[in-house]
């Protein structure tokens, strides 16, 4: 007889799982389906990518690597960030309590009359009877509800996608941090250089006015020269200040990334600065483990899956059993002796009629997991243009250095020639040392950007591909 019981036993509770697999359905990474390659003309099939790279390994300015580790202790969104994660963990272990009992006690005492009239006592026997009671009662109260569609367990798969989700987007924080850092002190540095580049054609200007005052008295050039190199002079000194306020202000926006009060920013120079060069990105897939965003989307997606599962479980019955015990007296002294009380029992609870409201929850729940599909599909394109434009940036940085040597050093031959000419001939005037003095200015400027884009698009490559928060 037992073992035929054990049989009935088994055989209910194989239904009720095969039934549970009906309801809620298995997750299953969505994988990448994309008409064209991701990185658009860049075609690879070896998996190193610079991703793994540690960050002092991609930066080799020691000033560099102490300002990134400064940040990665102190940044208050990166702080923030760890905070969520706590939440997010409170969240899992709470839904993860959902499978346990529920479980409190109590101790009351109640003070009753009852009425005579109600008790429909005759008139002469109201007053043989007490009408007053006092019960003293003190006992425990627990709750179960069985997870026979899954419900629960699909709400503790969601809080861990939650979590999830959570830790990724703290790791998108840290990425995102370590690249602002580096690019804001790129920027730093490609600042400091202009202006150097800046005061030293000041200086030159300056003498080029004596020059051309000397060149008035001797009567080579006239008056309207010297006015003209004047004015050379002032549109070199107007945007010095210009450049000074920007260098303030980067120091000041990576003083917020560090969390310091503002303030002055030690730093290397431009010319320090030793690129990395084995710039490899992996292949597309692998975005999908090293981009925490895209990680981030994809535990989103994951939440409102299972999401979409404990909707589905609120349309069958739920099963709950409570059962509540303890003692029970009228007379405060005899509280322990023989006064033990208890109850259990075991209900379905079938939703028949509730205006709707399951219908809309699961409604709601499948509108937001195709979002949150879309936004995953929305991350990887993203990603995938991210990886793109940096490797375009660094491929079209690098094509204008020769290009730029050579200009800048045809534009120093002729500021030096218009120079002589302007001194010992007749064949040139002024006008042509003024336009070559700004042609070289020019130039130089734009070789620091082109520096600076160099440099920058190794760092948005590197956060492109999802490098830094393995630090």
């Amino acid at each position: 007889m037992i073992t035929i019981d054990k049989k009935k036993a088994y055989a209910v509770l194989a239904a009720a799982l095969l039934l549970a697999s009906c309801v809620t359905k298995k997750y299953q990474q969505p994988g990448l389906d994309f008409k064209g390659k991701l990185y658009r003309d860049t075609t690879v099939t070896d998996t190193t990518t610079i991703a793994n790279l540690p960050v002092n390994q991609l930066f080799t300015d020691t000033v560099l690597q102490n300002l990134i580790n400064e940040g990665l202790r102190e940044n208050l969104d990166l702080k923030t960030a760890v905070q969520r994660i706590n939440e997010a963990q409170a969240n899992l272990q709470q839904s993860k309590a959902a499978f346990l009992p529920s479980l409190s006690g109590s101790v009351q005492a109640t003070r009753a009359k009852q009425s005579a009239a109600g008790l429909n006592f005759p008139p002469e026997f109201a007053g043989a009877f007490n009408l007053v009671t006092t019960t003293y009662q003190a006992g425990l109260n627990t709750s179960w509800e069985a997870d026979i569609w899954g419900k629960l367990s699909s709400a503790k798969r969601q809080a861990l996608a939650g979590l999830l989700q959570t830790d990724a987007a703290k790791r998108a924080v840290q990425t995102q941090l370590i690249a602002n850092i580096a690019n804001s002190y790129y920027n730093l540095l490609a600042l400091d250089k202009q202006l150097q580049i800046t005061e030293q054609t000041l200086k030159n200007r300056i003498t080029d006015v004596e020059t051309m005052k000397a060149l008035k008295e001797g009567a080579i050039v006239t008056g309207a020269a010297v006015v003209q190199s004047e004015a050379n002079r002032y549109a070199a000194e107007v945007t010095i200040p210009d450049l000074k306020r920007s260098i303030r202000e980067t120091e000041n926006s990576l003083s917020i990334l560090l969390a310091r009060s503002p303030g002055s920013i030690k730093r290397a120079s431009l010319t320090e600065q030793v690129p990395y060069q084995n710039l490899q990105t992996g292949v597309p897939s692998q975005l999908l483990k090293n981009r925490p965003d895209v990680q981030q989307a994809e535990y989103s997606f994951r939440s409102a899956f299972e999401n979409t599962n404990v909707a589905r479980a609120y349309f069958y019955p739920s099963l709950t059993i409570t059962a509540q015990g303890g003692v029970s007296s009228l007379r405060i002294k005899s509280l322990f002796d023989n006064s033990i009380f208890y109850n259990i029992v075991g209900g379905l609870t079938q939703p028949i009629f509730n205006k709707g409201l399951n219908k809309s929850r699961l409604r709601i729940a499948q509108a937001q997991q195709q979002e949150a599909y879309y936004a995953f599909q929305q991350s990887l394109l993203t990603a995938g243009s991210e990886v793109s434009n940096a490797l375009y940036a660094y491929q079209t940085a690098v094509e204008k250095q020769n290009s730029r040597a050579k200009q800048l050093k045809a534009l120093e031959k002729a500021v030096d020639y218009t120079k002589e000419l302007l001194r010992y001939s007749s064949s040139t005037n002024y006008t042509d040392v003024l336009t070559s003095e700004q042609s070289l200015l020019s130039a130089q400027l734009s070789s620091v950007n082109d520096r600076l884009q160099e440099l920058q698009a190794i760092v948005n490559l590197y956060k492109a591909l999802g490098g830094g928060w393995k630090q």
